[in-house]
């Protein structure tokens, strides 16, 4: 039975393309470098803003990572500021949240964004009671695709592997699950394609969050 799912947040919980794309952008026009699309962010995000800011800098000619001091301090002020840009959670996603607390189940978010924005969105769209525990990047924890916050997190909510899921949206998802032991649950809805979450050896994959809520249900009534 399960006793608690994690969630990624950018791709998953929340459209946050937006607020990403347009801090990065603002931060290139700072250092006098060129923007990059929406797409491009897209497909840069997931592994936290430091390579988010090393990929840009190579996309808009920086291929030294000359300015990364300096675009990378700009970043985290430009960012910090709007974090909340155009923010919204999927369709379907409270309903989702609802249910599994319905379940009886703990709640977690952990995300590669800094630590104070992933709590200051998770906060500021679902307020500060619905999840159990949020957590970003912060020095001296690795980040996913390690397990380790994963596997800390499971502990804090008295649960083995066995009894977690994990709900993601990107390769470094499927790989922290595996890495961690983990029931691992891709979306469709975020910033990777089928093709993409394919690649990465996902072995579960949902368009849908009633698809995710029969996974539970039928979970719980094995192992009543």
């Amino acid at each position: 039975m399960y006793k608690a799912c994690i969630f990624d947040l950018d791709g998953t919980l929340t459209d946050t393309l937006d607020s990403l794309s347009y801090s990065v952008n603002e931060t290139m026009k700072e250092i006098g470098l060129p923007e990059i699309t929406e797409e491009q962010c897209r497909e840069y995000v997931g592994n936290g803003a430091k390579v988010l800011i090393e990929k840009t800098l190579r996309a808009s000619g920086d291929t030294g990572l000359v300015h990364f001091d300096d675009a990378f301090a700009a970043y985290q002020r430009i960012f910090d500021e709007n974090c909340m840009y155009h923010v919204k959670p999927y369709p379907g996603i409270l309903k989702l949240l609802e249910f599994m607390k319905g379940q009886g189940m703990k709640l977690g978010v952990l995300s590669n964004k800094p630590d104070r924005q992933a709590v200051h969105v998770v906060e500021g769209v679902f307020g500060e009671e619905l999840f159990d525990l949020v957590q970003g990047q912060k020095e001296g924890i690795p980040r996913k695709p390690d397990p380790a916050a994963v596997l800390s997190m499971a502990e804090a909510f008295g649960a083995r592997p066995s009894e977690m899921l994990y709900v993601g949206d990107s390769e470094v998802d499927a790989a922290t699950g595996k890495a961690a032991g983990i029931d691992t649950v891709l979306v469709l809805w975020g910033f990777r394609s089928l093709e993409e979450l394919k690649e990465a050896g996902a072995s579960r994959i949902v368009e849908t969050v009633d698809e995710i809520i029969d996974i539970v249900r039928e979970q719980q009534e094995e192992n009543k």
